[in-house]
């Protein structure tokens, strides 16, 4: 084979909405069960999936939170969903503390 290149063609992905990493659907946040209701926040500063990680770890380990997931909007305004019950002042000091901000809601 020296000189010459053998390359197997694979298919591209038919999905009309991309890859997982440039999809143009709605995001896959988890939705709240029955019975369970959920709080928007808005969050500066993330601008990575370690920076999620580290505001979902720390606002789920907060009293009355059932979940936390962070819809990442790099170097934008990204959004914060808590299920439960949370208190704001909690997760504003959790968002804080790891260096984001919380913006006015």
């Amino acid at each position: 084979m020296c000189g010459t290149e053998n390359r197997t063609q694979l298919p591209l992905a038919s999905s009309p909405t991309g890859c997982g990493c440039c999809s143009t659907e709605a995001s896959s946040a988890p939705t709240a069960s029955a019975g369970t209701s959920s709080v928007e926040f808005a969050v500066d500063g993330l601008i990575c999936g370690h920076c999620v990680q580290t505001v979902e770890k720390l606002v789920s380990a907060l009293e009355g939170v059932e979940s936390a997931f962070v819809d990442l909007v790099p170097g934008g305004r990204s959004r914060l969903l808590v299920g439960g019950a949370p208190d704001a002042a909690a997760v504003q000091e959790a968002v804080t503390s790891a260096g984001y901000t919380l913006a006015g809601n």
